[in-house]
């Protein structure tokens, strides 16, 4: 499983024209499922989002989670997060877990998140071509693989 995490101040996803899910400050969540993930693996990702220490305390210090600071999480499916580039430049995403697997996944990362933050995180739609808009703030991107965890 993948995550690309961007600490935002605010961000919004649109399907055909339909706002899915927004949130003001937050994490905003690019997910990816990959074919060898299990719920080992997605216990591991659920509690690096939700513990991950990316906000600012009273000191101007990175030290408080979006738990801490109740902020939101938007997620959103994307599995060309395992686009693979060793052969060429048109990626290949074989490694991405196949659509019905991924979904389920997906599905499951959302109702554990709302487990854990007490709250169901705000979400795009799976499969769907979504606009995003965001607004980075800091800029603060974080990469977390739970097959490679020294991102």
């Amino acid at each position: 499983m993948r995550v690309v995490a961007q600490r935002v101040s605010q961000a919004t996803v649109r399907v055909e024209g339909e706002v899915t899910g927004t949130i003001d400050a937050g994490l905003l969540v690019f997910l990816g499922v990959d074919r060898d993930d299990d719920d080992k693996d997605l216990e591991w990702m659920v509690c690096k989002v939700t513990g991950l220490r990316v906000f600012e305390d009273q000191d101007g210090r990175m030290n408080l989670s979006v738990r801490e600071i109740e902020g939101g999480i938007l997620v959103i499916s994307q599995f060309t997060l395992f686009g693979n580039l060793r052969k060429g430049t048109r990626p290949s995403f074989n490694r991405a877990a196949d659509p019905t697997v991924a979904e389920n996944t997906y599905e499951l990362f959302l109702d554990k998140l709302g487990g854990e933050l007490g709250r169901q995180p705000q979400a795009g739609r799976f499969g769907a071509d979504m606009k995003i808009e965001a607004v980075n703030d800091g800029p603060v991107t974080i990469v977390i693989d739970s097959k490679d965890k020294r991102f």
